[in-house]
């Protein structure tokens, strides 16, 4: 079913993983010196969140929520953003001092793991990354 796609990228099973239930896929990336341009931009985000939506094949449900949060603690300020999808959700933090971005996508429908993954990476220009996709 899925396969490993990077050399980087572990693939996990769900603790259950003898049921016969398949509850989706949740692919987490972390994204590391990415344009920081990218990172600070609301309209980027939209842009990004639409052409992520495009090349999973998945439909938005709602708005993108986007908020820029100050910090705090070891956390340092940067956007954070949730788009519902219709099989679930695409969600999203941001650390601009470090230029890191982390994203989730989770989808009770299966989707190209590799093809979010690249998108990613290059819509953001990361010039490193880590990637795992787990199996529900």
């Amino acid at each position: 079913m899925a396969k490993k796609f990077e050399k980087n990228t572990s693939i996990v099973l769900s603790a259950e993983k003898n049921k016969k239930t398949f509850y989706g896929y949740e692919l987490v990336l972390e994204l590391f010196d990415c344009d920081l341009k990218r990172l600070t931009s609301k309209k980027y985000i939209q842009e990004f969140v639409d052409g992520m939506c495009k090349t999973i094949d998945m439909e938005k449900h709602g708005p993108l929520h986007a908020e820029r949060y100050m910090g705090g603690g070891i956390w340092g300020k940067g956007f954070s953003f949730l788009q519902f999808i219709t099989t679930s959700s695409i969600t999203g933090h941001f650390i601009e001092t470090d230029k890191t971005a982390f994203i989730n996508v989770f989808s009770c429908n299966a989707f190209d793991a590799k093809k979010a993954d690249e998108f990613a990476k290059k819509f953001f220009r990361a010039k490193r990354f880590s990637n795992h996709l787990i199996i529900h």
